[in-house]
């Protein structure tokens, strides 16, 4: 049965828990591509973070209330559609906004186009709204929303030129697509800071004296296996490649290579070599961490893990969100090119398809990665990485993330098929809240040995090094002793 037309601005209530907004319109030659998604508004109006924005590239919300379910592509109608389960939206989310974007084209150059809301257990239609456009190439179509505990849902009809990134901004979601990653300047995301005091955000936006050239990231090359033979055990390790750093970031180094042999010997550590993997968070939450250039300077202080425990001081990293991806290996002389090149969450774009232009051939594409928490997925991509090429150390991996867990069941599943696996997890929160499962590993029983670290700061940034270390390797040196009575080294 289909429902009587809707006129712009009317309303009507659903009763249905679970609805389908269905967005339809005539195909043909020169009709652009649409695409439809949703946007969850707290009483402000706004969205609490970018993870709040549901679409091709974030088909699903955290929260499991909202799912993007996609294409169907008719003989003569394409639909696009998302589902609400509006008994699972969380109380705070009050509006939930359905737009659409025209992609290569303005929906004046669309037919037919029409949102129609279905009840998705029936599958009778509850409201239909004709719309019409001209020369927007972003559409809010109708909106759910909570009215003295109901459900209702409005009819909008509002265009913008501007497109879905102009739409979504006015919301508060974080849009940065403008400038290519090469056109950064290496000195923006490597702060000069103190070795070992602290600084603040605003410190560490100071520009400091350009650093010398140096040569161009190379694609990620599988590990080499560490050894320890030729190096004084517990003094700070001498890595090729360390003499064409810029010299304050050489001496950082050194200080705090010298900080991570003290913390070792002081956990009984002196002699541990390990190969060093690095994760970093990608999440739209972490934008802000991002563009302060905190995480840029996580990456720095962690380059001394792997400069004192790994003998050819290389990381390997991934960076994750919706998706895992693997960066190209960080070799220490060309850490300034590498911070460059690979933190750059911040220039990511989520609305376009196709590979973003002016990127190396080394970068990551941000879009692939989308915004959204998906922990389990790197994880199983790092263990198959340490299975696939064995070392003869030990595995550390430094996993940073400002939480927002949500897939707890799947990381914890992961984590315990870990436990036999010569690596050990060490997760550091940046902040925010929602940790779920990597805060509570430590206490989950049934493993043979604690294959689990964690511990959260409020700002890294103000976290003296020797601190940080001391909390960092803390419990790797009791996992190795128990590793090796269990067999697992």
């Amino acid at each position: 049965m289909t429902a009587s037309p809707m006129s712009k601005g009317s309303n009507l209530p659903v009763d249905a828990r679970v609805v389908r907004v269905e967005l339809a319109w005539v195909t043909g030659a020169g009709v652009p591509d649409i695409d439809a998604s949703a946007l969850l508004l707290t009483e402000a109006g706004r969205v609490r973070d970018d993870g709040d924005f549901v679409f091709y590239n974030q088909p699903r919300h955290a929260s499991g209330a909202v799912t993007h379910l996609g294409k169907q592509r008719g003989t003569r109608e394409t639909t696009d559609t998302v589902e609400v389960d509006l008994g699972a939206v969380e109380g705070t989310v009050e509006r939930i906004v359905l737009c659409a974007s025209a992609d290569g084209g303005t929906f004046g150059q669309v037919p037919g186009l029409v949102l129609r809301l279905l009840d998705a257990g029936a599958g009778t239609e509850l409201a239909r709204f004709d719309m019409a456009a001209g020369t927007e190439t972003a559409f809010i179509g109708g909106e759910l929303y909570r009215r003295q505990g109901k459900w209702k849902f409005r009819a909008v009809g509002q265009g913008y030129a501007s497109g879905l990134a102009g739409l979504a901004t006015d919301f508060g979601i974080t849009v940065d697509d403008a400038a290519p990653a090469s056109s950064a300047s290496p000195t923006a995301t490597t702060p000069p800071v103190s070795p070992v005091s602290p600084v603040s955000p605003e410190a560490a936006a100071v520009p400091g004296p350009p650093p010398p050239p140096v040569p161009p990231a190379v694609p990620a090359a599988p590990a080499r296996q560490p050894s320890a033979s030729h190096l004084h055990p517990g003094a700070p390790r001498l890595t090729k490649g360390e003499e064409r750093l810029p010299v304050d970031m050489r001496k950082r180094l050194s200080l705090r290579k010298e900080q991570v042999a003290v913390s070792l010997r002081k956990h009984g550590a002196a002699e541990v070599t390990a190969r060093v993997i690095l994760v970093l968070d990608a999440s739209g939450s972490m934008s802000f961490l991002y563009s302060k250039g905190v995480v840029a300077d996580v990456v720095e202080r962690m380059a001394a893990v792997a400069a004192q425990l790994d003998d050819d001081g290389e990381m390997q990293a991934w960076t994750f969100a919706s998706n895992p991806a693997r960066l190209p290996d960080l070799r220490l002389g060309e850490l300034p090119e590498w911070l460059r090149l690979h933190v750059r969450v911040g220039e990511m774009g989520l609305f376009r398809r196709g590979r973003k232009k002016g990127l190396e051939p080394s970068q990551v594409d941000m879009r692939d990665v989308g915004i959204q928490n998906e922990e389990q997925k790197v994880i199983a991509e790092v263990r198959a990485f340490v299975r696939d090429r064995p070392a003869s150390a030990p595995t550390l991996v430094l996993f940073f993330s400002d939480g927002g867990v949500y897939r707890n069941k799947e990381i914890e599943r992961e984590l315990r098929e870990a436990v036999e696996e010569p690596v050990f997890w060490q997760f550091v929160g940046l902040g925010r809240s929602d940790y779920g499962v990597l805060e509570r590993f430590d206490t989950l029983p049934g493993r043979r040995v604690d294959n689990v670290g964690f511990f959260a700061v409020d700002d890294i940034s103000t976290v003296p090094d020797a601190e940080l270390y001391d909390r960092l390797l803390s419990e790797f040196p009791q996992w190795i002793t128990a590793a090796g009575r269990a067999g697992i080294l």
